[in-house]
């Protein structure tokens, strides 16, 4: 019975002014030889190169959140919320490290001297360490959920794998962000002011930043586009001076989300134009500019705004940082990294553990693992959808697996029945099935050619069977053979439909948004020979309403040119929902148990999206339910009789309360990344022992929550919610169980400013190996409806009958509170713990009391 050392909240306490990161670079001479424009040039993302000062074209700009962006062929890990499930900040340091070296070999690949191109470089604006407060924002996903303390945990394992041991030789540069009290609402996103009080400012949506600035030291901080205090977040003195800089003592870079600066004159209002709003941003600290405001910081200059020694001191910063990568030649030990390194055998298998540490089993009242030679019935709309494994901000996978791929590898094709079931909500198109397409040999699918031309002319390079018609190319060719240029793709067949009906069929092209509009795409649709759909790059032609008489096969030709710049083609439809749900009660009714693929898309939840559907609003939600096609669909099968079990694939909180009532079993699976499949069929078989936590609430009802513009936490996230959740923060169950005891403190009194350690035995006291995480919050008096909050976790691996005594450390920061002036101390009073599988009050823990004397001011 060995003991396990938590190193999770290890951090030493600094009560000083001590920096967070080493002084201010000393000033790069070739400044003083360069132009003030040629300054603000190399203050925009989009850096020219300039010869006479040693340098090369930089783009800034680069994603990184669960693996390299829009950069091609890329590890896909789970979406970041999936990430955050797994409540395993040493699995988050090795899956940074995998994004940094795949970054580090895409950079590598580009002739060292030339224009890199965006999305290939070296800093990576990523993680997002907002705090995910309420489950309707849609961009929660990119996030490590609702608590301050897991996320700046969990931002701390992944940074430090992005940026590797040695700052002065970093592997890439991590960009933390949004600053800060960033969550929506997306639809006013660039004129939106927060109202916030000083207390939930410092108690909520600053701690992460200082941890990650202070303790992680992450090298680069992004502002955001709302206003704080009335002041937009890239101009505020009070987030970027005070905190930041001053307070945190951050030498790094400062950069702005993309045209922020733009905003803040069109539509803040702040000032009458760029260059004004460039002095203000520049005043506050903000190094670079994401888009082309600070093309006017000459203006400003000539206009007396800002000094010209102001603008040096922060291209100094971008200078440095660009030497220390060795982006202009200087030596990098990373240098050496090739293409060989992306997506290698390692990587997978990193990629599938992380997708099993992050599935979160809800309920399950036995039906689970499943039994051994069932047949299973795999229903749902993201049963076999690759948008649902990727999440957004995401790479190009080289072998995604759907669920549904997934279950056919783990039981065998012949045990498992597919059924669409339904479409994600109403008026949202979902993916054709392979069910609705059949190829001229009759299988399942359709026929794919691919021309290296845009004419379809000559033999094509390759020809294969499609299963769906669901292609991503950003920075990447679709196939071996095709060259950079034009190409263009047949798919042929026969739409077989369920049933007589209207269907609506939408080809969906991933338009390049900054492309112009004669540099798009062009699409062609035909049934039975003739064209329903007709578009010639210009993006207002891609749906069609077509009757079936009946459910006999019909012609289908989708002929696609890649003549622009979009990025991917997807084959959509809207079915009638009763032919939909009649195969999938026939699925179900032929079947022993049913799996039920639901939840949501980024298609519908995410960043900015153009989308008016019920229960969704440009990319946020307006309801917390499943959309009502999806409830349907669940309804008809479970009256089946047979067992039921329901997999959400979702970037939020989803009330299934149908699901929890009628289910059999529920779990959550998040956007599980590129072994997504893999890892359900697993953990749904049995072979992973299901061991993720929820890093955020399950309400019952949008009625639960205060409204989403309001900012102030109360009654948000477990830590201030008075109501009964349908899941709670840290939930999560297991096909074993544990137990807890021995619970021992190194002492009851404290004095203020000292940690608090404890120990306690967990054991695995059932009879199948898995993984706990003992959990450790704190009650703190006089809090201001604070509820015990968590101060401390561990991952810990068992055994069947094992035990091992867990160590943990509660640093004295995590005991302070904050007064409504946002002051905060640690402050005497009787303080009580409890420790074990969850929430006091929703698993079973151990608890103690203690108490503090004296009080400590602590700096911001």
């Amino acid at each position: 019975m060995k003991p396990l050392l938590l190193t999770v909240s290890l951090s030493a306490l600094s009560f000083g002014a001590a920096l967070a990161q080493t002084a201010e670079p000393p000033l790069d001479p070739r400044i003083a030889r360069m132009t003030v424009e040629q300054k603000a040039a190399q203050m925009q993302n989009r850096a020219p190169a300039l010869p006479s000062a040693g340098l090369t074209a930089y783009e800034w700009w680069n994603e990184g959140l669960h693996g390299v962006a829009r950069a091609g062929e890329a590890t896909v890990f789970p979406q970041a919320i999936g990430l955050a499930a797994t409540w395993n900040p040493a699995l988050l340091k090795q899956v940074g490290d995998v994004v940094s070296t795949e970054a580090r070999a895409k950079f590598n690949s580009t002739d060292p001297a030339g224009d890199h191109q965006r999305y290939f470089g070296l800093t990576l604006w990523s993680p997002n360490i907002n705090i995910f407060r309420d489950p309707r924002w849609g961009r929660g996903q990119e996030t490590y959920g609702e608590d301050p303390f897991l996320t700046s945990r969990l931002a701390e394992g992944f940074v430090t794998g992005l940026q590797g041991p040695d700052p002065q030789h970093p592997k890439v540069v991590a960009s933390v962000k949004h600053l800060a009290v960033h969550s929506g609402p997306e639809a006013g996103r660039h004129g939106f002011a927060a109202s916030v009080s000083p207390y939930d400012l410092e108690m909520t949506y600053l701690p992460a930043f200082r941890y990650s600035v202070m303790t992680t030291k992450a090298q680069s901080v992004m502002c955001a586009y709302n206003a704080v205090a009335g002041v937009p977040a890239c101009a505020s003195e009070l987030l970027l001076k005070t905190y930041v800089r001053e307070a945190w003592g951050f030498k790094g870079y400062i950069v702005t989300d993309c045209d922020a600066i733009y905003d803040m004159t069109r539509f803040h209002f702040y000032r009458l134009n760029d260059a004004e709003s460039s002095a203000e941003s520049l005043k506050a600290g903000v190094d670079l500019n994401c888009g082309n405001a600070y093309a006017a910081l000459p203006e400003a200059v000539s206009r007396g705004l800002i000094p010209e020694s102001l603008m040096d001191q922060s291209l100094n910063r971008l200078l440095d940082v660009r030497k220390r990568l060795g982006i202009d030649g200087a030596p990098s030990p990373w240098s050496k990294i090739s293409p060989d390194a992306i997506n290698t055998p390692q990587a997978q298998g990193l990629a599938l553990q992380a997708a099993e540490q992050s599935l979160v089993l809800l309920k399950n009242n036995g039906v689970l693992p499943l039994k051994p030679g069932q047949t299973v019935a795999v229903i749902g709309p993201n049963a076999d959808t690759q948008e649902t494994l990727r999440g957004n901000y995401n790479g190009i996978a080289r072998q995604p697996v759907t669920p549904l791929a997934g279950l056919r590898a783990q039981l065998g094709a012949a045990k498992v029945l597919y059924a669409q079931g339904a479409t994600l909500a109403e008026g949202v198109p979902t993916t054709v099935p392979e069910t609705a397409l059949r190829t001229p040999e009759g299988l399942s699918g359709l026929t794919a050619s691919y021309y290296a031309n845009a004419d379809f002319a000559g033999a094509p390079v390759e020809t294969r069977t499609e299963r769906t018609v669901n292609l991503e190319f950003m920075n990447r060719l679709p196939v071996k053979g095709l060259k950079d240029g034009p190409y263009s793709i047949r798919w042929s067949g026969q739409i077989v439909p369920p049933a007589a009906g209207t269907y609506r069929l939408k080809v969906f092209v991933d338009r390049c948004w900054s492309c112009e509009a004669n540099q798009h795409d062009e699409v062609r649709l035909y049934l039975d020979d003739k064209p329903v759909i007709v578009d010639t790059g210009d993006g207002k032609s891609l749906e069609a309403e077509l009757t079936f008489d009946s459910a006999a096969a019909r012609r289908l030709r989708l002929e696609y040119r890649h003549v622009g710049g979009d990025w991917g083609v997807r084959l959509q439809w809207i079915a009638p929902a009763q032919p939909q749900i009649d195969e999938a009660v026939k699925a179900a009714q032929a079947a022993d148990a049913i799996v039920a693929f639901v939840g949501l898309s980024p298609d519908i939840e995410g960043e900015e999206l153009q989308i008016l559907v019920p229960g969704f609003d440009r990319g946020d939600r307006t309801d917390l339910g499943l959309p009502r096609t999806q409830e349907d669909l669940l309804k008809a099968v479970k009256a089946t009789g047979k067992p039921l079990v329901v997999v959400l694939l979702s970037g939020s909180a989803v009330a299934l309360n149908w699901a929890d009532a009628h289910a059999d079993a529920v779990v959550a699976a998040w956007y599980p990344g590129e072994a997504g499949g893999t890892a359900i069929a697993r953990t749904l078989t049995g072979e992973s022992n299901p061991s993720g936590r929820l890093p955020v609430t399950f309400y019952r009802s949008v009625q639960d929550l205060p409204p989403f513009i309001d900012y102030r936490m109360e009654g948000r996230t477990y830590r201030y919610f008075k109501g009964k959740p349908l899941y709670p923060f840290g939930h999560g169950l297991s096909y074993t169980q544990f137990s807890y005891s021995d619970l021992k403190l190194d002492t009851n009194a404290l004095n203020a400013g000292q940690p608090l350690r404890l120990s306690v035995r967990v054991r695995n006291t059932g009879a199948r190996a898995g993984d706990e995480v003992a959990q450790l919050y704190v009650k703190r008096p006089d809090a201001f409806g604070l509820n015990a909050s968590l101060a401390a976790f561990s991952r810990v691996s068992l055994k069947p009958g094992e035990s091992r005594v867990v160590y943990m450390t509660i640093d004295p920061r995590d005991l302070s509170t904050v007064t409504l002036e946002g002051e905060r101390a640690i402050r005497a009073g009787a303080y009580s713990l409890s420790v074990g599988g969850g929430q006091p009050g929703f698993a079973q823990t151990l608890s103690a009391d203690f108490s503090i004397t004296g009080q400590m001011a602590l700096p911001k």
